[in-house]
């Protein structure tokens, strides 16, 4: 048995078994830029990171950062204030509302969504929300219902009064046109309760809404009094060539959510960025954390923010994403038709034909040399960090047509 199957073996029999982590596929030796190395010496492009990895694995800035401050202060109990934790807010809040705003940092994203949802609760008053069937917005118990209405059974109760609409990437079920009536229906049949609507602005799988589908929700949700939160933890932070998704749509949320690559894909930690008047409850622990100000954690998020910054690393985002676009789409590889979707480095990649299926999709990308999830049985998702160059792109762009004249042999097959 190889290093690397021993410590797969060893890690399945301590780990309860879940989908999607646990037995592992393999294990790893290194994770630097691009790159992740497994123990037996297999390399791989990573085209998912877990959408941690906006600036790639182990990024020597963050690193250094994280140095620094575990020698200065690695700690602070959360009714005092810290410096990382305090210049991070002030960055992060400037960036939204012209700075009218406020935030509340988090260990996770779940914790942020649901965070966020209170504080939309206790801003109406209502306690009903909206989410899109087939979303994602985290595993707690709270965030897990907002995805759909087919949860097994045997996880039991979730958050009550959520109400699920039609999401606007089901084209066989309406598209964005279904799923403003379903919005309006669910207004009507429910006035006066509704407290939030949560979405994703791009939806993680790379699903493209119209122009016009936010500007419309956001109208209709000041109507009725609603407030919109958006849940960019995959997409904001420049990943889709804006450093917030919903800069694309002409629309600003009420409160938008922030997580995963914030600590630069090395620690865990989310915002809860919000509208200054939702400061409305200071007797109640709405986001009480035990590191809610860790200082080891903002002074990841706040290298992430300068290396972003000076890197000007979301205009570089819409010139590689550019730069896929001339590589794939609408390309034939092997008889079969490219069709890439998504913003930026936010993309997925289709292949035209019979599907494949997700498992299929998953282990040719492996023997591509190309660790990645599949989106659909048909497409493969294809998130790149900020810093990749052209080099790395063409390699991706050439792993990928290698997959589809695969794919093509399988079916004559």
């Amino acid at each position: 048995m190889t290093d690397g199957a021993n410590l797969v073996a060893r890690d399945a029999t301590v780990f309860y078994h879940q989908h999607g982590s646990s037995p592992c596929i393999g294990a790893l030796r290194t994770a630097r830029g691009l790159w992740i190395e497994d123990m037996d010496g297999r390399r791989y492009i990573d085209l998912h990171g877990n959408s941690c990895h906006h600036l790639g694995h182990a990024h020597p800035r963050i690193i250094a950062a994280l140095k620094d401050q575990l020698d200065e202060l690695a700690f602070s109990p959360r009714r005092f204030a810290n410096a990382p934790a305090t210049e991070l807010a002030e960055r992060l809040t400037g960036r939204f509302r012209n700075g009218r705003s406020r935030l509340l940092l988090l260990p996770g994203g779940s914790e942020a969504i649901e965070t966020a949802i209170r504080l939309a609760r206790i801003a109406t008053g209502r306690s009903g929300i909206i989410a899109l069937e087939g979303s994602y917005h985290g595993h707690g118990m709270g965030s897990l219902g907002l995805s759909g209405r087919g949860l097994d059974p045997r996880l039991g109760s979730q958050l009550t009064d959520i109400h699920h609409i039609a999401p606007y990437w089901d084209h066989a079920g309406g598209g964005a046109e279904a799923m403003l009536a379903d919005l309006a229906a669910c207004f009507d049949q429910n006035r006066g309760r509704i407290a939030c609507l949560v979405a994703e602005p791009m939806r993680s799988n790379a699903h493209v809404p119209p122009p016009d589908l936010w500007p419309r929700c956001a109208e209709m949700c000041t109507e009725q009094g609603v407030k919109l939160i958006f849940d960019e933890i995959p997409s904001g932070l420049g990943k889709t060539g804006r450093f917030f998704a919903h800069e694309h749509f002409g629309v600003t949320p009420d409160i938008v959510v922030l997580g995963k690559a914030l600590g630069g894909g090395v620690l865990p930690l989310a915002a809860v960025i919000g509208d200054e008047s939702l400061n409305l409850a200071p007797e109640l622990a709405v986001g009480h954390y035990t590191h809610e100000k860790n200082p080891l954690l903002a002074r990841a998020a706040l290298a992430t923010l300068d290396v972003i910054e000076d890197g000007d690393l979301a205009a570089a985002a819409v010139d590689r994403g550019r730069q896929l676009e001339r590589l794939l789409d609408g390309r034939e590889a092997g008889g079969r038709r490219l069709a890439l979707r998504g913003l930026g480095l936010l993309r997925a990649l289709s292949f035209d034909g019979a599907p494949a299926g997700e498992a299929v999709l998953e282990q040719l990308a492996r023997e591509a040399g190309l660790s990645a999830t599949a989106k659909d049985d048909r497409s493969i998702g294809v998130s790149l960090p900020l810093i990749s160059s052209d080099e790395e792109i063409r390699m991706v762009a050439n792993r990928l047509c290698h997959m589809a004249e695969v794919l093509s042999r399988a079916d004559e097959c």
